[in-house]
């Protein structure tokens, strides 16, 4: 199981790198020692919802949009850890299943609506269809 606190920081480090910024440069405008920047980065320190603001406002990313592409890299990560037969799980009847249903459980679709911030775009559902409205 992947940790909150260490999803967390790959997605900040990524913002990061791909901003060719230095952890010296974001944790000054951040207002956050360079130490702790890193550790956080690193998934050894809990960010309060204040530092991650605070972060978030010198990557220029919404705080919003971050949560939501850390949630969805959580589920795919959940997802590829509940791939598993369910015999192995001890399902009664898991034998007389077809073995594509044993591979893989039915599961949720996601959607991420990253970089949506002030434009307001939301989605709607509507059976398997997902509609986004401007």
């Amino acid at each position: 199981m992947t940790l909150l606190r260490t999803q967390l920081g790959s997605t900040l480090r990524g913002h990061r790198l791909r901003q060719h910024r230095t952890l010296r440069d974001v944790s000054g405008a951040a207002r956050v020692s360079l130490g702790y920047l890193s550790e956080v980065e690193r998934g050894q320190k809990e960010a309060s919802s204040e530092l991650l603001a605070s972060i978030c406002d010198a990557l220029e990313v919404e705080l919003a949009d971050l949560l939501a592409e850390v949630s969805l890299e959580l589920r795919v990560a959940a997802a590829g850890a509940d791939v598993r037969p369910l015999a192995s799980s001890g399902a009664a009847g898991a034998e007389s299943a077809p073995a594509a249903e044993q591979a893989a459980p039915a599961a949720e679709p996601a959607l991420a609506l990253v970089g949506a911030g002030a434009q307001g775009r939301t989605a709607r559902r509507r059976g398997d269809a997902v509609s986004l409205a401007a």
